[in-house]
């Protein structure tokens, strides 16, 4: 499980702000509920331009629910400059701190605002700028660079915790260490091409991997995942425990176990589930 601080807990058990404001002066809406998070800010200005009133409506985890609530509590009584200045530091601090697996939930928030005050001023949303690097959660190299700058990211592993780019498929992964590296000027490496793995050999590090990294990761919130046979590139599993009946044991199976073993041992795996 992971570790929440007091002031997570209590704004995940008693969130403030949450419903809706009719007519609001502000509204951001980022996220999607197919990705597992999705945020919809609102806001109301008094007489001398500032934030009176915010509320949410938040899809997702402790996380998320607790990092819009916080997020709330922040920009309240705040001008609109002033909001501007909020970052995803700023509500993770607020809270006491969150897991660095969680750190995207608190950027989730920080760019809702920014999208509510854009949308105040009448801007119109912005284009996608930048190119595509990570297809499965949209994230563009722009958007990878800012995130490294803004949190002094030094890890692939980093970069998906603050904005999920490269916790799917994986195929992204060389280009955000290209991205990385260039940032902190370090040299990339050039890529060897990995040698054919035997079927016994790949067979012998998918056992190791479930042993070593994808078991112990899910027992811990409950879960337990039982490797069943292996045909050609395709891997056969059977879920337990809390992640057989999780909603989001695809989510569970294609964006952590999959990963995971295309990262350490063929990027040709795919991962599928066999019934009970």
């Amino acid at each position: 499980m992971w570790e929440y601080t007091d002031e997570v807990k209590d704004h995940f058990l008693n969130p403030r702000n949450v419903g809706i404001i009719e007519e609001p002066d502000g509204m951001g809406e980022v996220g999607s509920m197919a990705c597992g998070d999705a945020l919809k800010l609102f806001f109301k200005l008094d007489e001398n331009k500032k934030i009176k009133d915010a509320k949410f409506q938040t899809f997702g985890c402790a996380s998320a629910i607790a990092s819009s609530s916080a997020l709330t509590e922040i920009i309240k009584g705040l001008t609109l400059e002033e909001a501007k200045k909020v970052t995803n530091e700023d509500i993770a601090n607020f809270l006491g701190g969150l897991p660095k697996e969680k750190m995207h939930c608190s950027v989730l928030g920080r760019d809702a605002l920014e999208k509510a005050i854009a949308n105040y001023l009448g801007e119109e949303d912005k284009r996608i700028e930048g190119e595509i690097v990570c297809e499965c959660f949209g994230v563009t190299d722009l958007e990878i660079e800012r995130a490294v700058r803004e949190n002094n990211l030094s890890t692939i592993e980093d970069v998906t915790d603050y904005i999920k780019a490269g916790g799917g498929c994986g195929n992204c992964h060389e280009k955000i260490q290209e991205i990385i590296d260039s940032i902190l000027g370090r040299e990339h490496p050039v890529k060897k091409k990995p040698a054919k793995l035997t079927n016994i050999k790949k067979i012998k590090l998918i056992e190791e991997t479930f042993e070593r990294e994808i078991k112990p990761a899910l027992k811990k919130d409950g879960g337990d995942i039982e490797l069943i046979d292996v045909d050609g590139n395709t891997v056969f599993v059977r879920l337990s425990g809390m992640c057989a009946s999780c909603s989001k044991s695809q989510v569970t199976l294609k964006h952590y176990v999959e990963t995971k073993l295309r990262e350490l041992v063929s990027f040709e795996l795919v991962v599928e589930e066999v019934q009970q």
